[in-house]
Formats: C-alpha cells, structure tokens, sequence
C-alpha cells in the first residue's frame, strides 16, 4: 500500500486503496455520453486508469477501440474487449499515438507533484499531433463541502466523510461507500488544483486547454502545444 492510502472492505485492494469489488458493482455515469460528444467517432482511446472497465465497457460498445492501462492486474482482469497494458501510469512509454488520450477519476490531483508531471508527460508522449486529451478534474468545492454523501439510484450510498490537510498543499480524503451487503472505504492523497495551477500544470507537459466540456469545469478537453 502507498504511503497515505489505504483500503477497506470485501476483495482484493489496490496500491491505491481501490476495492477492485467496489469498483466492478459502481455504475457507469453520464462519462461516455461526455467522452463521445467530443472526440471523433471510432477513435483509438488510450484509457489511463481504467480500472475494471467501468468506463471502457461502454465505450466500446460506443464502437470506439480502447487501450486499457492500469497498474492493478487484479482490475485490468476484469476487462473485456480492450487490449490491455498493466504498469504504472507515470512511466508508461509505448512508442505510438493515440486519437485520444483519458487521464480519469481525478488522476491529475495526484498528492505527488511528481507524480502527475509524469501522469501528464505520459498523456502528452501519446496523443497524437491533431488528438486530444480528455481530463477530469475535482468539483470546486470537492474539498470543502465535507461532510456530504450521495445515494445512487442504484441503492448505494456515497460518502465523502473527511478532508484533512496533510502538509504542503495535499489532503488526505476519507471515502466512504455503503451497500445493503457490505461497506468499502478509501483514504487517499488528493491536491487541489486551482483553473490557473491545472492550465500551469498542462502547459508544463505541452499541453493546453481546447475546451471546457462541463459547465462545472469537471471534464476537460486538452490538446499539444503548436
């Protein structure tokens, strides 16, 4: 387990303290419908962290081709229909381009500065030269409306119990996630990103922001410098 992650609950966790049985009962959101409207149709996605396929499954069947990566074996077994790659994310180095590149589930937050420098290196490295990369980033009060919890439609409960400095800028959250038949919990690393510090954080990598996908600012679409 990384140091300031941690996991609980029924099944297999990730370095990352992901409940590979939590992530494989989650529903698929409003992600695809997003993902679809702006990137060409059939393009070749490289999903980085794609977890059990939450996102990848409906994808494809959106007739896009989808490249998994994830550094978890436990999550990319889970996976049908994709080609996958497991191995970190930071250092991955294919040697090819994609139509588009998926950096998701708040990934670009990383605790570590390091870290996502080399999340964005890699979206960078990959897309090609008139491609794309699609981010998500945090709500803008995603470290400050806390308590708050969300009960899916589906009969589960989503808690965000706690966000707590944990020095130089990062926070250690504390989630919480309640089925009729068992309760997973994460806690992890997360840096806030103000608009200005994620455009300073693309810019870095050789990206810039082509748009703004969501109102909320949540989904991003980012593409090469020059």
């Amino acid at each position: 387990m990384r140091e300031g992650y941690e996991g609980t609950g029924p099944g297999a966790i990730t370095p990352d303290g992901c409940a590979v049985e939590l992530y494989a009962r989650l529903p698929v959101g409003d992600e695809p419908d997003i993902i679809a409207a702006a990137v060409p149709a059939g393009a070749h996605i490289l999903e980085l962290g794609s977890g059990v396929g939450r996102v990848t499954h409906a994808l494809l069947e959106r007739g896009f081709t989808v490249t998994a990566v994830d550094e978890s074996a436990d999550m990319l077994a889970r996976v049908r229909g994709a080609r996958t790659i497991c191995g970190p994310i930071e250092t991955l180095d294919l040697g090819e381009t994609f139509d588009v590149v998926m950096l998701a589930s708040f990934l670009v937050h990383a605790g570590d500065e390091d870290v996502r420098r080399g999340l964005l290196r890699t979206c960078a490295r990959h897309v090609a030269e008139d491609g794309c990369v699609l981010i998500q980033r945090e709500g803008a009060d995603y470290h400050t409306n806390v308590p708050r919890e969300r009960v899916d439609p589906s009969g589960f409960t989503v808690r965000i119990s706690s966000v707590e400095p944990a020095g130089e800028g990062v926070h250690s959250v504390h989630a919480e996630y309640v089925f009729p038949d068992a309760v997973w919990t994460q806690t992890f690393l997360s840096r806030p990103l103000t608009k200005d510090q994620f455009e300073s954080a693309l810019a870095e990598a050789g990206l810039r922001v082509d748009r703004y996908l969501t109102p909320d600012g949540i989904w991003v679409r980012a593409v090469p410098v020059g």
